[in-house]
């Protein structure tokens, strides 16, 4: 029974609080039925079509972002491919100066030992020529000493040589300077 009295006594507040806000059941199904079809119509016609571009944006958005995570790993491939490149460049290059160093310096010490070797060649023809001024020096005074002994010697002997005894004189004055 008390159950009883609890809904009769709850249906009596309902009916206090429908009479004191002015509530009637017939409009409030109106109102339920009204509301019902705009929000069908709201979420068919405009929240759908807006959740869609949403989601189609958001589609757009992961892809830019999947398109700028890649596209920056390929920038830092290109950027390690061109620091590559670069120490390979480098590295080319200290080859190039090394090779041209080494070659200068074979191509300097082959000058210079061509240089000492001509010199060498003009010190030996210098030698060699200056043995044969020697030497025709040497036989020009023998001549000129024996051309001298004999006149001195036709002056001591106060007579005249012939040829014969000339040449004679000659060649043993000139014998004798060579023993010398």
């Amino acid at each position: 029974m008390n159950l009883f009295l609890a809904s009769t006594d709850a249906a009596g507040k309902l009916n206090a609080l429908q009479t004191q806000f002015g509530i009637e059941g017939k409009y409030l199904l109106m109102q339920i039925i009204s509301f019902s079809i705009l929000a069908f119509v709201l979420y068919r016609f405009f929240f759908k079509p807006v959740l869609a571009t949403v989601e189609e944006r958001n589609k757009k958005i992961e892809g830019g972002l999947k398109h700028a995570e890649e596209m920056q790993a390929k920038l830092a491939a290109a950027a390690q491919e061109s620091a590559q490149i670069v120490k390979q460049a480098q590295v080319d290059a200290q080859k190039i100066v090394d090779e041209a160093r080494k070659s200068a310096k074979d191509f300097a010490d082959k000058q210079q030992a061509e240089a000492i070797q001509r010199a060498n060649d003009l010190l030996t023809k210098a030698q060699h020529s200056i043995e044969l001024e020697h030497k025709k020096m040497l036989d020009q005074a023998r001549t000129e000493i024996a051309r001298l002994v004999v006149t001195t010697t036709e002056r001591v002997l106060a007579k005249k040589l012939t040829d014969a005894d000339r040449a004679a004189y000659n060649e043993t004055a000139s014998k004798e300077l060579s023993a010398l």
